[in-house]
């Protein structure tokens, strides 16, 4: 599995514990940044972790930014990228359930690196059930006439 990740500085110490539980279960890690605490701008990070999924060069995204929602936000400006901001296990399996999310956000304020780690395992092997939620889906994307940015 190949998973594009990414974050602000805001964030860095929970991506690189991210990006290190994700190598040692074996899946192939692109790192997009930010590598040190210097302050960045999210919008960068996350829409190239956004870009990444929505190309299909990744099979999935992870950012984190200090709240979780700057990078969502920004990941969401990208077509085909579905980024939710994730709280707890069920909004991790239902964002894959029900909405297909492709990119899980976090906020390193909030969360520990363990429940982290936890709810990323969770999102991962959800499957999307399809069905009535693909239409609904299907319905975020620009080709439907709603425009995205």
């Amino acid at each position: 599995m190949k998973i594009s990740i990414g974050s602000d500085h805001a964030g860095l110490e929970l991506k690189e514990a991210l990006a290190a539980c994700l190598r040692a279960r074996g899946a192939d890690v692109a790192d997009r940044g930010t590598h040190s605490k210097d302050s960045v701008d999210y919008p960068d990070f996350a829409q190239a972790v956004a870009r990444d999924v929505a190309a299909g060069t990744a099979d999935f995204g992870v950012l984190v930014c200090w709240t979780g929602v700057g990078v969502a936000i920004a990941a969401n400006k990208i077509p085909g990228a579905r980024a939710v901001n994730c709280f707890n296990a069920e909004t991790a399996e239902l964002s894959r359930r029900h909405n297909n999310a492709n990119v899980i956000c976090f906020g390193e304020k909030f969360i520990a690196a363990g429940d982290a780690e936890a709810w990323l395992d969770v999102f991962l092997k959800t499957p999307f059930d399809g069905g009535r939620h693909a239409r609904r889906v299907g319905k975020l994307e620009p080709s439907c006439g709603v425009p995205v940015a």
